[in-house]
């Protein structure tokens, strides 16, 4: 039997990685698509992967990338351009003759969200719909490497706070490892999934009253949680050189997650890979020296 190719975009990124090396691991071939050469992209070729340095706002390098291959992991960074990349890829995967596209998009993702990256998200959704591609959308909630980012961690470490605008939403932190295992298995294995939106989640919904109880109760020491103000988490933001589309991202989620929009859990990442997510406790657990 002739190997199968899967093309991972993103493929240096949080879900990437890891999808790049479930597939490997399951004996596939990986074409890991980055945006630059650099330690990441020798890592993955290492790892048996062929890398191809492109560009999704490439009509080209979208092309020269879903040729040969049998089925394709579409993600995109929180910038502007998406909708156009969608483009591209859906015609290159079309060109192709993939077997799936499984996309990476957004639980807040609609057509009447106030962030744009979410509405473009939305947008992008119904392109690849529109284009004929078999597609399966993904919507995950919050991925539990926010808690790492530097905005969060930050005030963990040097205060014992978690401080954000969030209110008393809730939801169920999901990692971008057993995201990555959900990908992979959807993509070598597409039939019975391809038409469908899935919301991934972690097992366990908790607003972050409870996580930070959680944290509290790994790390040995006490960690609270002090709801800001979008004002202040703005401000707060802007020591972080953060680029204003991802800013207004940021600021209109906290409103979604304070409505709801995040929230839900359930064992979709069980039930298709045979292993459970991850709660919060294992993730602090497993990233603990993050937090020193």
């Amino acid at each position: 039997m002739q190997q199968r190719k899967y093309l991972v975009t993103a493929a240096a990124g949080k879900t990437g990685v890891h999808t790049v090396k479930n597939l490997l691991a399951a004996g596939h071939a990986v074409r890991a698509l980055v945006h630059r050469e650099d330690q990441r992209s020798k890592a993955l070729q290492e790892a048996g992967a062929e890398v191809m340095v492109g560009d999704l706002l490439s009509h080209d390098d979208a092309i020269r990338a879903a040729a040969g291959t049998s089925a394709a992991y579409l993600c995109y960074p929180v910038r502007p351009g998406f909708i156009q990349a969608t483009a591209y890829f859906a015609d290159a995967a079309r060109r192709a003759g993939l077997e799936a596209v499984v996309n990476m998009s957004q639980i807040s993702a609609r057509e009447d969200s106030k962030s744009h990256a979410a509405r473009d998200h939305w947008i992008a959704e119904r392109v690849l719909d529109w284009s004929g591609v078999p597609t399966v959308h993904l919507r995950p909630t919050f991925f539990a490497e926010w808690l790492i980012f530097p905005w969060v961690r930050n005030t963990v470490v040097q205060d014992g706070r978690i401080t954000l605008p969030y209110g008393e939403g809730r939801h169920a932190a999901i990692s971008a490892q057993d995201q990555a295992r959900f990908i992979a298995a959807v993509m070598a294995a597409p039939a019975g999934h391809v038409g469908k939106t899935y919301t991934l989640t972690g097992p366990v919904e908790m607003n972050h009253y409870d996580i930070a109880l959680k944290m509290s109760e790994v790390l040995g020491r006490k960690i609270t949680y002090a709801p800001s103000t979008i004002a202040q988490y703005r401000e707060h933001l802007a020591q972080f050189d953060l680029p204003e589309f991802l800013v207004q991202h940021f600021c209109e989620i906290a409103v979604d997650y304070q409505n709801g929009i995040f929230s839900g859990a359930n064992d979709l990442i069980g039930q298709v890979t045979g292993q459970p997510a991850q709660t919060v406790e294992d993730y602090v657990r497993q990233h603990r020296h993050v937090f020193a």
